[in-house]
């Protein structure tokens, strides 16, 4: 048995819905029902009425619920607790971040905080972006470092966790130069002749971003995906070597724009191809994390104390709510 398994429990639970469910705990519909069905096969029983709309618990699902809540709440304290006795970790901040930001934004930003802040002791944790926002859900890290674009939010809850904003990003297409300093291929393409496309695999964030732009292009875009990966580092490598088309971020090209190996696929005809993101830092209230781990956290003091400074040099004033957080608990897919 999981204690996933117990978490997704308690959530349909708490929501009566397996669609609802599944968003907030990141996971499809059938793979969420497969974990629930995996969860009866355990404890022997059906733990959930199906026969009902809303979703309700059987007998057996409501005895396990109110020990599952326990259960959770045991385990998060005693890994507190386990981890108080490591002193050594209690001074590392551990900062959950996607691939792309760990490779380009997180290193000059540890370096800004160092001169800006003083010294710190961090663990980077390089997960994709469903991953890192799971570490952020289950306290399995300090802060999370992500973008955030309108069309992709990450809807955490407001009540339970709080961000500020570190700076934007923009996403654009890049490609390799010719001889002469010109882009080798150059948006928009045609019908019959498009143009080699290198793309976020499915279910990336920064994919997700890049197809809405190609989608709601006043221009039609051609292009034919000829290679595909989960990282922007990726692309730009096969970018470089002239396979074709990629959106990349710009921190992710600045030394290759500086020395003209790579150039905007854009013509002046297409001005909009392209996204600003925020970048943002999430972490959960200090009320709720006291709440559910025991007892107020030890041994966090640099946490709170690179909060305030993050606070202090924001640029903006922080989002208290709004369409990228929702007003239920927990998460929902991004």
């Amino acid at each position: 048995m999981e204690t996933k398994w117990l978490e997704d429990f308690v959530s349909l639970a708490e929501t009566h819905s397996f669609s609802r469910s599944a968003q907030l705990r990141h996971v499809t519909q059938p793979a969420f029902s497969r974990r629930i069905q995996a969860l009866e096969v355990w404890a022997g029983t059906d733990l959930v009425d199906r026969s009902s709309y809303p979703t309700r618990l059987t007998p057996a699902g409501q005895t396990l619920y109110a020990q599952a809540i326990e259960l959770l709440q045991t385990l998060q304290s005693t890994r507190a607790m386990l981890r108080g006795h490591s002193s050594a970790a209690q001074d590392v901040i551990e900062i959950a971040v996607p691939h792309t930001l760990a490779f380009t934004f997180f290193p000059s930003w540890i370096t800004t905080m160092r001169a800006q802040f003083g010294p710190m002791k961090s663990r980077l944790i390089a997960l994709n972006t469903h991953d890192a926002v799971h570490r952020l859900v289950e306290g399995s890290c300090d802060l999370l470092i992500a973008y955030h674009h309108p069309s992709h939010p990450l809807q955490l809850d407001n009540t339970r966790y709080e961000m500020v904003s570190l700076g934007d990003e923009v996403i654009a297409p890049w490609v390799r130069a010719d001889s002469e300093g010109a882009p080798r291929y150059r948006l928009p393409g045609r019908p019959g002749q498009p143009l080699p496309y290198l793309g976020y695999a499915p279910g990336t964030y920064l994919g997700g971003v890049v197809d809405d732009l190609i989608q709601t292009s006043k221009v039609p875009i051609h292009l034919d995906r000829v290679y595909e990966t989960d990282m922007a580092e990726g692309l730009k490598v096969m970018a470089v070597e002239g396979h074709g088309i990629a959106f990349l971020p710009q921190s992710a090209v600045r030394k290759e724009v500086r020395a003209r190996t790579l150039v905007s696929a854009l013509p002046p005809e297409i001005d909009r191809l392209e996204a600003t993101m925020d970048i943002r830092a999430y972490r959960e209230r200090p009320h709720v994390a006291s709440s559910h781990k025991g007892g107020p956290p030890r041994g966090k003091r640099m946490v709170e104390a690179l909060w305030a400074h993050l606070l202090a040099t924001r640029s903006d004033a922080p989002a208290t709510g709004g369409a990228e957080f929702d007003s239920g608990s927990g998460t929902k897919a991004a």
